[in-house]
């Protein structure tokens, strides 16, 4: 069986993997929720940021999951510290090098994506708020 997000582009060899599916998903979902994404897939010296967006004035860089199966738990389980520290410095360098004046109120939250259990949609998305903490 193929999946939608295993097919060759134009003739060449590029796939888009699944990884990159979810976060489109995760985007569409928090677009839907009245957030603005500001910029995806922020990657620096100090780490990378799935999802930078705004949320009525809240800066929000999301990190998104994607477990094959639900028995694996849940992907923002997996957010640990070592990957928390991470996140914190990417977020301090994205606010030093791309903000101008006085940053707003951030949070860093947490899309876990699971199987949908009847495909449609393709995902089922748990939407974490505030996942972790930092004074950045």
């Amino acid at each position: 069986m193929k999946l939608p997000w295993l097919r060759k582009s134009s003739g060449d060899a590029s796939t888009l993997a699944p990884g990159a599916v979810a976060e489109q998903v995760a985007r569409d979902f928090l677009s839907a929720r009245g957030l603005t994404i500001v910029a995806s897939n922020f990657r620096c010296k100090r780490g990378e940021i799935d999802i930078i967006a705004n949320h009525a004035g809240t800066l929000v860089f999301a990190e998104v999951r994607l477990r094959s199966h639900r028995q694996f738990g849940d992907g923002a389980d997996s957010i640990d510290s070592r990957k928390q520290q991470r996140l914190v410095r990417a977020a301090e360098y994205y606010l030093a090098e791309k903000w101008r004046g006085e940053p707003p109120p951030c949070r860093f939250d947490a899309l876990s994506l699971s199987p949908a259990p009847d495909k449609i949609p393709p995902y089922h998305v748990e939407w974490i708020q505030d996942a972790f903490w930092s004074d950045c």
